[in-house]
């Protein structure tokens, strides 16, 4: 209830030349100026700010045309956070995740020009909608990827690994130094296995990204063939664990908030294919 006494008292009208103005606002600021006159204005003011303020709050017309600027104001504040996590990628990598949305985009235009029924291609939007949320967070998970990545790979630490264990088997090595080296290989050894899993998110961000690329090009060539349009599924299990969370380094939270809104209409898909 809060939030719609704080809407009513700070709702505005426009007024030519002036723009939009607090009305509430102006009214308790005259009340409080003519109270240093005659301190009785201060008691009416306050009597009639609050049986306008109640009075408004509680209208339920007002409280859905609150809604309804709140979630719009939250659906401008998602799809700049989507922008934002989109300029982060390499151009290539944008050229990619826009090359997808264009063929999704076929996708609709060919059900639209086949006079299909509004709510299949709603769902059919919101499903292709959810594909490419999961197509820019891999885009975004390999940018992370590559953001730190050094020249070393996995060969050329293994072959230090293995002149350091040459060097700790050899009898003539000093203790000390021995101990240093099989230190300096203990953190090798686990540097390599950061690597190999790296390249192995590598591997399985690729394809699925190749993967999402064909289901999208499956279901324009379906859109163009098939009679009878089709509610879209893409539901699909991927390689990578996106789920597994560090893959999208200082993005993480803007993802796992994004994530609530493009998961969401998910449910209404189902409903509707059923």
């Amino acid at each position: 209830m809060w939030r719609y006494l704080k809407a009513a008292f700070l709702v505005g009208v426009d007024v030519p030349a002036l723009g939009r103005l607090p009305v509430n606002v102006l009214l308790a600021s005259a009340f409080v100026i003519l109270g240093f006159a005659e301190p009785a204005f201060w008691l009416a003011g306050m009597a009639t700010e609050a049986a306008l303020v109640t009075t408004l709050a509680f209208n339920p017309r007002f409280q859905k045309y609150v809604q309804g600027q709140q979630l719009q104001a939250a659906t401008g504040d998602d799809d700049a956070r989507r922008r934002q996590l989109i300029q982060l990628l390499e151009p290539d990598l944008r050229r990619k995740l826009s090359g997808l949305e264009t063929k999704c985009q076929r996708v609709l235009d060919v059900y639209a020009s086949q006079q299909t029924e509004d709510y299949i291609i709603d769902a059919n939007r919101d499903a292709l909608r959810n594909l490419q949320w999961t197509y820019l967070k891999l885009l975004v998970a390999r940018h992370h990827l590559t953001a730190f990545a050094n020249d070393e790979t996995g060969d050329s630490i293994a072959a230090k690994v293995k002149s350091l264990e040459r060097d700790i088997a050899d009898p003539n090595e000093p203790d000390s130094l021995r101990q240093s080296k099989q230190a300096t290989a203990a953190i090798l050894k686990k540097r390599l296995s950061n690597i190999l899993r790296k390249e192995q998110t590598f591997e399985e961000i690729d394809s699925d990204l190749t993967r999402i690329d064909a289901q999208v090009d499956l279901l324009l060539e379906n859109a163009t063939m098939q009679g009878k349009p089709q509610t879209i599924t893409t539901d699909i299990q991927l390689a990578s664990d996106l789920l597994g969370g560090g893959l999208f380094g200082e993005d993480e939270s803007a993802i796992t908030d994004l994530d609530k809104k493009y998961t969401a209409p998910k449910s209404r898909q189902q409903e509707t294919a059923q």
